[in-house]
């Protein structure tokens, strides 16, 4: 499913006209990403948890010539699946 799909399903489960689902749907992510940028964390009960997680330096290989590489410590968003969408993805 694509965007433009999800916007679709959103505006006729939820009644609304499709722009007024894009509206919705757009501020929600936004609102997600700009929390998890901040540092924040937003949980959604049985759906999952967006927060930011810290990726220590590391020292990796580049594996076609096998050298050293230094890989520097990073911030990267995260997804935690909650325990009522991993029951129903694993149903």
């Amino acid at each position: 499913m694509n965007k433009q799909e999800l916007i679709r399903k959103i505006a006729a489960d939820a009644g609304l006209t499709q722009k007024q689902a894009a509206a919705a749907l757009e501020s929600a992510v936004k609102t997600i990403e700009d929390t998890v940028a901040d540092g924040g964390k937003v949980s959604l009960i049985g759906f999952g948890t967006f927060e930011a997680k810290e990726r220590k330096a590391r020292t990796s290989r580049n594996p076609r010539t096998g050298e050293a590489v230094d890989v520097p410590a990073s911030t990267a968003p995260a997804f935690k699946a909650g325990k009522e969408f991993k029951d129903k993805v694993n149903k």
